[in-house]
């Protein structure tokens, strides 16, 4: 079993609860859309269309969805609108296994890479450094040796709020303080890793999005000076966004793709928002797989994405 354990009760409990304002805000858009109608026509459709958009799910995205029930409609010839709700359900599952998103319930790391080396990098105030935080937690407590890199080093907060992670998980961090070289921290936190035997590595990097020929050359020494001891480091770079500032995100995830190659995304602070739609979006319009969410302030509040799970709380029935 991997090291989020099955997908238990409370998990699916802490989601729902988590999901709660995005799925009532399309769940009563919804129910208005169809209410006094029999089957699925253009007008029910349009409705639909305004729905998605309006919770975050792109417009790129939306069409492509929309596009995907049209066919259906057509091949059924007559839909009813009790069978939206499912076909939904069915076409946003069907678009996120397209972009590697699995039916997750656990998470393994893989046997022949230790360390596991994890880059993350994201704007600050995005939950970036609370997110490796949690991440390093649900490490630990499946026994798993974990250390961190402190290489935000252009923010004095951001060092020390890693190093107040630390000893609350009870984890090493590897700093060297504020305007030190990022590359250098990475440098020293995966020796320390390779030294230690360690089973994964977590190198937060600097939260702001100055230039990208900045950033791409920041991020590129970053992998660089690791790959002196790991020829294939880092194994994942992990974009952390925040769910709750919908489009911006977007923009968030266009810019990093292009200065780096993102590998996983974890998209947090789902729970204070109704724009739980920019999952989908995201991870459809730029083809990379959702990793992780968050869903709440506990420390199991990080949950491994799952995408039936994800769908199946975002459009419950209250």
């Amino acid at each position: 079993m991997g090291i989020f354990g099955f997908f238990s009760k409370e998990k699916k409990e802490s989601l729902d609860q988590g999901l709660q304002k995005s799925s009532e805000n399309i769940f009563s858009k919804l129910s208005k859309a169809v209410v006094g109608k029999s089957k699925v026509d253009d007008e029910v459709l349009d409705e639909l269309e305004e729905i998605l958009i309006t919770s975050d799910v792109g417009v790129d995205t939306t069409i492509k969805i929309i596009r995907r029930i049209e066919e259906r409609v057509s091949r059924d010839k007559y839909l009813n609108t009790t069978e939206l709700d499912i076909i939904l359900r069915e076409e946003i599952m069907g678009l996120l296994g397209e972009n590697q998103s699995q039916d997750l319930s656990d998470f393994d790391l893989p046997a022949d890479k230790k360390p596991y080396v994890i880059m993350v990098v994201g704007v600050n105030g995005v939950g970036k450094t609370t997110t490796i935080g949690k991440l390093a937690h649900q490490f630990k407590q499946a026994g798993k040796s974990v250390i961190l890199g402190a290489a935000d080093t252009f923010r004095a907060a951001a060092v020390d709020q890693l190093i107040l992670w630390g000893d609350r998980v009870g984890v090493p961090v590897v700093s060297h303080g504020m305007n030190t070289d990022p590359a250098s921290v990475a440098f020293d936190a995966v020796k320390q890793g390779v030294d230690t035997n360690a089973d994964v590595v977590i190198v937060d990097t600097a939260g702001r999005l100055h230039t990208k020929v900045n950033l791409m050359n920041e991020l590129t020494k970053i992998k660089r000076v690791m790959q002196k001891f790991i020829d294939d480091a880092p194994h994942e770079i992990l974009l952390v966004l925040d769910g709750s500032t919908g489009q911006n995100a977007f923009i968030q995830a266009k810019e990093f793709t292009k200065a780096t190659d993102i590998t996983a995304l974890a998209i947090t602070k789902l729970d204070g928002t109704a724009k739980g739609g920019v999952v989908i979006g995201i991870s459809d319009q730029f083809k990379i797989p959702v990793k992780y969410i968050g869903v709440g302030e506990k420390m199991t509040d990080l949950q491994v994405f799952n995408r039936k799970e994800f769908v199946d709380s975002l459009f419950k029935k209250k």
